[in-house]
């Protein structure tokens, strides 16, 4: 969402004061970073945005990443567990096989059908025996050859599973740096909320709470909510259910309970206490979940906000929405409008 323009009132009662102040904090030797400080509560505000929006990305980068190592790993589990079943069965039937084959010579079974036919009593048994003889070798032969092929194949695809599991752990250790850059970005934004002043921080909340009501009325003078449902399906109501008794819970990067959560990872764990497994990330979530029109939400659907899908709350109804909002906050309820929204999706389609 862009910065709305900051009020008259706060703009120019604010920037005096913000103006000296952080220009001292920026004049000082011990500041980590040079980039010139903001002067107004709304340059601050903007900056705070763009540097947790920036975190939000990186964090949605990282879980990704996690998230492809574990179902990588699961896949590999799967196809060991495949391939050692295929094992024991091609050598139980390789033991019968030989076992039968020796009863058959100690029997007697190589002997032609011809011969066994003169020297037997019932010839037509003879040649019944025989026939039932070659049948089953025959298909013991098919299996065999089937189990073996099968045997192969799988491990075949074990094998390239492990080479891409290596990749994605890989890939994994490279979000190392990423998560630098998350931390990176928190500390900045932390760093620049400190050093406000106290009179500062509440005009700043209160810039906060005025530039949502304004994004929250225009939504809503729209018109979406008349056509928006007020009714969830019970998965819904029970996904809904679970983010809300979360409320009050931290906000950490990374996380998806149950101490703390980030936002995808908050509506993961409610759609999953619900019964449905749904992507981990905001980004995999808007690409992979059925996509409904805004105005045909209902409570219990997934609001994906920002171009790059790098934020998700849980739609609440009445034009709210549960979302775990960024570091130093908790998990709260806030109007779903107050966000720049890309769109809607329904994990229970």
């Amino acid at each position: 969402m862009r910065p709305l323009p900051s009020p008259p009132r706060l703009r120019t009662a604010a920037a005096v004061t913000l103006a000296c102040a952080l220009t001292l904090t920026a004049q000082s030797p011990a500041r980590a970073d040079p980039a010139p400080a903001p002067r107004t509560l709304a340059e601050v505000r903007a900056e705070l945005q763009r540097l947790y929006r920036e975190a939000a990305v990186a964090t949605d980068k990282y879980n990704a990443a996690e998230e492809k190592v574990t179902h990588q790993q699961k896949r590999v589990r799967a196809l060991n567990g495949r391939v050692e079943t295929t094992e024991a069965r091609l050598a139980g039937l390789t033991e019968r096989a030989g076992a039968a084959a020796r009863a058959q010579y100690r029997g007697g079974g190589d002997l032609p059908a011809e011969v066994q036919f003169v020297f037997s009593g019932r010839p037509e048994r003879a040649l019944d025996g025989a026939a039932r003889t070659r049948q089953a070798h025959r298909s013991t032969q098919n299996l065999l050859t089937a189990l073996t092929r099968t045997r192969e194949e799988l491990g075949g695809q074990r094998d390239k599973a492990v080479t891409s599991l290596e990749d994605v752990r890989k890939n994994r250790r490279a979000m190392d740096t990423q998560r630098e850059r998350i931390e990176k970005r928190i500390s900045a934004a932390e760093r620049l909320e400190s050093r406000l002043a106290e009179e500062q921080r509440r005009e700043l909340a209160e810039l906060e709470r005025e530039e949502t009501a304004d994004a929250q009325a225009r939504w809503v003078d729209t018109g979406i909510l008349d056509q928006a449902g007020t009714e969830a399906t019970g998965a819904g109501r029970k996904a809904l259910a679970y983010a809300t008794r979360q409320i009050g819970k931290p906000y950490v990067w990374g996380a998806e309970g149950p101490d703390s959560f980030d936002c995808s990872g908050l509506t993961s764990q409610a759609w999953l206490a619900a019964g449905t497994v749904v992507p981990r990330t905001s980004q995999e979530q808007w690409r992979r979940l059925e996509r409904v029109p805004v105005a045909d939400m209902r409570p219990g659907d997934l609001i994906i906000y920002f171009p790059d899908a790098s934020h998700v709350g849980i739609y609440a109804g009445d034009g709210d929405m549960v979302h775990a909002p960024r570091p130093g906050r908790s998990v709260t309820v806030a109007p779903a409008g107050s966000m720049e929204i890309l769109g809607v999706v329904r994990p229970d389609a």
